[in-house]
């Protein structure tokens, strides 16, 4: 018995012509509705975010630049930036002294240095507002921000204390929590270029390091990406970068726009844009 081989072929019906038949024939179509959890059809939505920059010792002229353009390059986000100080280490941000400066907004990305104030209720208020629910992505010198407050405020809604950094150096970062979403995408070892390590004295509690990076000065380990919560807020940390150039390097930006989103809640379990966020085709 010969055999004969017979290769099915599917045939698709445009959906313009099947809802056109059915029309003409009497039947009532429904249009299709999108479900409520189907991000996949929202709108456009573009985060707004308020970049606090300036102060001693980096070259935030140029980060300015480099921080807003690189993360809306990655996700929908708009910018305000204050850009203040100098490079003083006691100015006080003009925009802190209102009770309600981060109404408008998403999310503060603090990239300045301002050491030497210590002024808690003007500290305060500046916690206050991320403690009520406005998401922190906190850069390098903001861990020595407010360094000389002798109480600890800062340092907790910071998520890590730190008072000194070592000498400039390349530093290995080592990836810790590779399937948390910031991490995703990012290298398990990452070798910067000359860099500040930042001697992390403590962790606070509901504080996760993500990676960290080894000290050639005094042989330790110091975290360098984490995030953690404080009261509804979320934040996110690194005290990378003080260079350029590092600021500037994919990886970097990759990982602040990660961070950034996370602290928005606009980040997927894949390490993307939430759809609505994304740039370009979703």
């Amino acid at each position: 018995m010969s055999m004969q081989r017979i290769t099915m072929r599917r045939f698709t019906i445009p959906a313009t012509l099947v809802l056109g038949l059915l029309t003409s024939a009497g039947f009532i179509v429904p249009a299709p509705v999108a479900r409520a959890d189907d991000e996949s059809t929202a709108p456009p939505k573009t985060l707004r975010a308020l970049l606090i920059t300036g102060g001693c010792c980096h070259d935030y002229e140029r980060q300015k630049e480099i921080l807003p353009q690189g993360i809306s390059a990655r996700a929908r986000v708009e910018w305000t930036i204050v850009h203040e100080g100098g490079t003083s280490q006691n100015h006080r941000i003009s925009v802190y002294e209102k009770p309600d400066w981060t109404k408008g907004y998403d999310v503060v990305v603090h990239n300045e240095c301002f050491s030497q104030i210590t002024d808690r209720a003007f500290i305060g208020n500046v916690i206050g507002a991320h403690r009520n629910g406005t998401a922190a992505v906190v850069i390098h010198c903001t861990m020595h921000t407010f360094r000389d407050l002798p109480t600890d405020e800062w340092r907790e809604f910071l998520g890590v204390t730190t008072r000194r950094h070592g000498p400039q150096q390349p530093l290995e970062v080592k990836n810790l929590i590779p399937l948390d979403p910031i991490m995703k995408d990012f290298p398990i070892v990452w070798n910067t270029g000359k860099e500040e390590l930042y001697a992390i004295e403590k962790v606070w509690p509901d504080t996760e390091v993500l990676a960290q990076a080894y000290a050639l000065d005094n042989k330790k380990d110091h975290a360098v990406i984490w995030k953690h919560t404080l009261g509804k807020g979320r934040v996110f940390g690194s005290t990378i970068a003080h260079n350029n150039n590092t600021m500037s390097d994919p990886v970097y930006l990759d990982m602040i726009t990660r961070g950034l989103l996370w602290a928005c809640d606009q980040l997927d379990g894949e390490g993307k844009p939430k759809p609505a966020y994304r740039v370009g085709p979703k």
